[in-house]
Formats: C-alpha cells, structure tokens, sequence
C-alpha cells in the first residue's frame, strides 16, 4: 500500500474513533446509586492502545459477559488454602465442601442481588447465577454495555503467535457505581482476551508420512549412520516413533497396582470429540492399556451447544481434549474421567469450564492444556485474578489443579522477549514443564533432559544450525519468572535467582514431541494413531500420578493446593533431578511446533536436546525447564504420605 494513502486512511480511523467516542451515553443511574462511579483496575488488556485501535465496536452486536463477585474473606482463603496443603500444619487436609465454602467465603445472596438489579435498570438481561455465586451472567447489545460500564468497546490489531489479529476490547478502563465497587471484581467478556488461549499439544501431520517411516520404537532402536554422528554411540537415534502406554507407565515405575481406582480426574477444555470414548479404546487395544469401563468417562457440555468453532480452531482442542484423556487414562487406568467443556474460546468460555469442575467439586485433579505465548500480562489483570480466585477455592475444596507451561520456550518468538505464561504462573497451580525422554528397548531410561531444542540441518558431513525466525530454537517447555506474582512461601530458600517471584515450573513430565505418546483420535471420519507431545502430554500426566498418590492415601484423601508438598521433597529420592545431557534424534521431516519456525518439507535434521537455545535449560536443583526435577520411582509412596 502506497505511504500516503496508508497514512490517509490511519487518519480517518483516528477521526472516526475520536467522533465514536463523544458518543458514548452516560450510565443510567440505580435506585439508591448516587451517580458516582469507580473503575475496575486491570480491566483493559495491554494490546488495547490509542496507537492500536482501528474501529468502534458495532453498537448492535450482542456480547455475553460475566460480572465477578468479590470473596467475603479473600486474605483469610488465602491463608487457609495455604494451611490445608501445607505438611505439619493443624489445618493440613481438613478440606471443605462446596457448601462450607459457599457459607464461609461466597459472596452473599443479598450481594447477589443487589448486583443483579443493577445490571437490570442498566438494560441487561441476567441470564443466570454460577452455584457458587462467583459469576452474574448477563446479555446485552454493546452500546449498552458500553453505557452501564461507562466504557467504549474498540477492536484492537495485534499479534498472536506471529499473526496478525483484530480483536475487540474496551478502550477505557470499565467502572461500577462506586456502592458496588467492593462487590464486583471484573467484568469479563468485554473483550477478547480469551482467544489468545490456546491448546499448549504438538503432533505430527499427515506430511510427517515419511518421518514415521524412520522413527524408532524405543531409543535407538534405530539410527541412520548415514547421516553425520555429532554424539557419542548410544546417544544419537532417530526420532521416536511415539511411547506406548505400557512405555509410559514404565517410565513413571507404576505398578499393575498404581491404577487411580476410586478417584476422578477432571479436564477443562473448549469443544467436545464426539469419538472420544470410541478413540480411547480403539487406541487401548493396541497401545496396551485397558479400554475404558461403562461409565468411566463422563462429559459435562454446555448448554446451547458450541459456537465460534472455525475462528477457535475446534479441531485443535478435539486434539487436545483426546490427548488428555488418553495421557491420563494411560497413567491413571481405573480412575474416572470428567471432561469439562466450554463452548468457545473466545468471552468467558474456557472460565466457565474450569468455574463448572471448581463448583461441581466432583474432581480430584483438574487438568488444563492451555495457555497464552503472547506473555502473561497480555490477559487482563481482572481477567487473571478471576481464575485465581477459582483455583483458590479448588485449593480450599482439596482439588489439585494443573497447568500445562507452554510449548514455545520463554516465548520470546511471539512476544520478543522473555516472559512466563499465563495460568500456569499462578501461585495456586501446579505448573508443569517437560522432559526430553529416551526409553532403551528394556524401557530404562537410556536419556533424561530438559525439552528445550535446537535445530539442525544438515550441511554436506556436518550440521549447520537453524537461522530462522526464532534461531535455531525448535521447541522447548515452558518457564521463567513471573512479572506479576510473589514467589510463594514453598518457594523461598529453594528456587535462586527469581528476584521474589513466582517461578514456573514446579515440575515436569514427558513432553518432546520427538520422543512423545502415541494417541488414537479419528479425523475427518479416518481412526489414526501418531505421537503428540507438548506440555499438554505432560499435564495430564502428572494429574494422573497425583490419583495415583491419592489412591495410596488413607482414605482416598486429597492433596488439594500439591506444590507445599512437592517443595518439601526438593533433593528426595521421589523426584530426580534432571540436568542437561548431550544427546540428539534425527529426523528426515522437522516440524513447527508450537509455533516455531522450522524449515518444513523433508531434509536431513538433527534436533540437540536441552541446548539451551534461549535462556532457559535444565540444571541440578530447582531449574526453568524442569522445576524441581521428574517424577521417580518414590514419588507415588511419597506424596501418599
């Protein structure tokens, strides 16, 4: 586009948002609201600038939203979720039930309907009440949405992943009569934040054909001495063809006894497989774990079925949910599985899951394999104190939560400099990194490291490294230090180096897409079976040795908030350290993964494991790619204690 017409046009949209802008109506006042109105801080993403906005909402659009309520008590659930999981406290494991937590720290039924019939002399309609009352749902045209919050709703260019992308928010900060201010937290569903967050899984495509025809079934089973040897005898083999579930297992050192047998793992997602069951025990039958029983898996779906499933890449999280379900199932046989689903990505959807497996509280372990690589702050800040607040009350009911830490490195492709992602830095998570693994034919552990990969291509008889977009950066876990979070108390003496900060990981499971599991999912009407990997692979798998855990326990009592314990065991024989060894895969067909730049098309590459091809890499003690380490052969008896 020529310079002066772009600049032209830039203009016109500056003096149609500034005319937009005087438009905007006035908040009708309340019976018994004086007029007076107070903002909600954090209420605006950071991608929503003057320099970025290029519209007005349309005024007639309809937008579903959520207005939050604050906790009674928010400090005293702090410190009691912090007591119930800490080991040695009077108050360890003495959870409460869902109506405990409703009668001690719920917002008040008078609360609710203060807020109710404010919404509703604003022109909302209320469309219902979450049980546990943390959520008013309402409906209405976006001028007056725009009129109750004393708010403009824009749409906004950014960036997600690398590509450019239009999305809507509001252009001020939204405000609240100042009598409901202390009542309401956040109002979601104004803008679009929910969409930056995506299924955190990699798998291989059908152009990956030749690829598998090369792969290994165990390590080393197969390597092409016809390619340049960078790495000692033993320590270079073809990419992996995918871990069986009976490999799995075994690199977890389960018994036929560990089987999760009276406990429910829960997974939050967006969209539903309609193959899901048919898929699990298709894939059981040759991956050698049992199908699964009647009415082991269940699914929780919402009402008025899904929408935005082509803008949401639905099929993306069909992927990600059969992963879950298969990961877990693998670790976990005899555990049920409850599947919680939103109906988009996009508003309140993914919160209105997760909200749904808190509130049930029918779950042991929740499960989430989703996130954000565009940095932790691109949410906003009341949009992320909500779901803290969620896993807060999961923590207080004895509910394990899990986070998937992300499958682009420190996220520095997308965003451009290091950053942690979001929710796996909340401090009330388990937030899970990802190994590099290499099982020999016994299914010992032949290689143990961080996934963090550097890339290869072949050059004559030796190998040149990448020079993409990203470097030679070719996936790798999730970690770093949060710029928004306080280390938590099991932190401090353990984890260096954080200035006072959240630190992510805390663990990490089984995760490099070239050593990954092998799943069965049905597309486009065709059954397959193909490795994933991702932190999405290793989620799940911690949720289901938590079960596992928890089926040794007394009881079968939860863990609820497990990171005290975790941390307690920092240099046991329950979890191993992980360190960077000097170990690679070949593969004839290189992927971009997670968003990573990569070549493409079939060559000859090497993939280094745990280079460290940006700042982050394992290391002894606590590290940003591993956490604390992996789960070894005591970890199931240790955290049953």
């Amino acid at each position: 586009m020529h310079s002066r017409l772009w600049h032209a046009l830039v203009a016109t949209a500056a003096l149609l948002v500034a005319t937009a802008a005087t438009a905007v109506a006035t908040p009708n006042t309340a019976v018994g609201d004086t007029g007076d109105r107070a903002p909600i801080a954090g209420s605006t993403p950071t991608w929503a600038t003057p320099h970025t906005e290029v519209a007005r909402s349309n005024g007639h659009t309809v937008r579903h939203i959520q207005v939050a309520l604050a906790l009674r008590d928010q400090r005293d659930a702090e410190r009691l979720a912090t007591q119930l999981a800490t080991p040695g406290s009077a108050e360890h494991g003495q959870f409460l039930s869902s109506k405990a937590f409703l009668d001690r720290f719920a917002p008040t039924q008078d609360t609710v309907d203060q807020v109710s019939q404010w919404l509703g002399t604003q022109g909302l309609r209320v469309t219902g009440i979450s049980a546990n009352r943390h959520f008013v749902d309402a409906e209405a045209p976006t001028s007056a949405l725009e009129s109750a919050f004393g708010t403009r709703i824009a749409a906004f260019h950014t960036r997600v992943d690398g590509v450019n992308r239009t999305l809507t928010a509001p252009a001020a900060p939204v405000t609240v009569p100042t009598s409901l201010r202390a009542s309401i937290t956040a109002v979601l569903g104004l803008d679009d934040s929910a969409a930056l967050l995506k299924p955190q899984h990699t798998r291989t495509t059908t152009a990956a054909a030749a690829a598998e025809q090369h792969c290994a079934r165990w390590w080393n089973e197969q390597n092409n001495t016809d390619v340049p040897q960078k790495y000692p005898a033993g320590f270079q083999s073809n990419s992996l063809c995918g871990y069986t579930g009976t490999q799995v297992r075994a690199m977890y050192k389960l018994g036929n006894g560990n089987t999760g047998a009276g406990t429910t793992i829960g997974v939050v997602g967006a969209y539903n497989s309609d193959t899901i069951v048919a898929d699990t025990n298709q894939a059981a039958a040759q991956l050698g774990v049992p199908p699964l029983a009647s009415g082991q898996y269940s699914a929780v779906l919402p009402q008025g079925g899904f929408t935005d499933a082509t803008a949401c890449g639905a099929d993306g999280w069909n992927a990600e949910q059969t992963l879950d379900v298969q990961a877990s199932h693998a670790i976990a046989p005899a555990a049920k599985i409850r599947y919680y689903a939103g109906k988009t990505c996009r508003g309140t959807g993914l919160y209105d899951a997760f909200n749904q497996a808190v509130t049930d509280n029918a779950v042991d372990v929740i499960s989430n394999s989703y996130g954000n690589a565009d940095g932790e702050s691109s949410l906003p800040q009341a949009a992320r104190d909500q779901f803290n607040s969620m896993a807060l009350q999961a923590a207080i009911q004895g509910q394990t939560i899990t986070v998937s830490t992300g499958d682009a490195g420190n996220n520095s492709g997308p965003v451009g400099h290091p950053t942690a992602s979001f929710p796996s830095s909340s401090p009330w998570v388990v937030a899970v990194g990802g190994t590099s693994v290499g099982l020999d034919q016994n299914n010992q552990p032949k290689v143990l490291t961080g996934w963090e990969n550097s890339g290869n291509t072949q050059s004559g008889s030796s190998w040149a490294p990448q020079k993409d977009a990203d470097g030679p950066f070719a996936s790798g876990a999730g970690g770093g230090t949060s710029a928004l979070y306080d280390a938590p108390d099991w932190q401090v003496g353990v984890v260096s180096d954080s200035g006072g900060k959240r630190a992510v990981p805390d663990i990490a499971a089984l995760a490099d897409s070239y050593t990954g599991m092998l799943v069965g999912q049905t597309i486009k009407g065709q059954f397959g079976i193909g490795s994933y990997g991702g932190t999405s692979l290793a989620s799940p798998l911690i949720a289901g040795l938590v079960v596992d855990a928890q089926q040794a326990r007394s009881g079968n009592a939860r863990a609820g908030l497990l990171t005290p314990a975790l941390y307690s065991l920092k240099g046991s024989s329950a979890i191993a350290d992980v360190v960077p060894q000097k170990a690679g895969v070949w593969t004839p067909m290189m992927h971009a993964f997670g968003g990573v730049a990569a070549p493409g098309g079939q060559g000859s590459y090497l993939i280094d494991f745990d280079a460290r091809p940006q700042n982050l890499q394992s290391g002894p003690g606590w590290d940003n790619v591993t956490g604390l380490g992996t789960p070894a052969d005591g970890f199931i008896s240790a955290l049953s204690q």
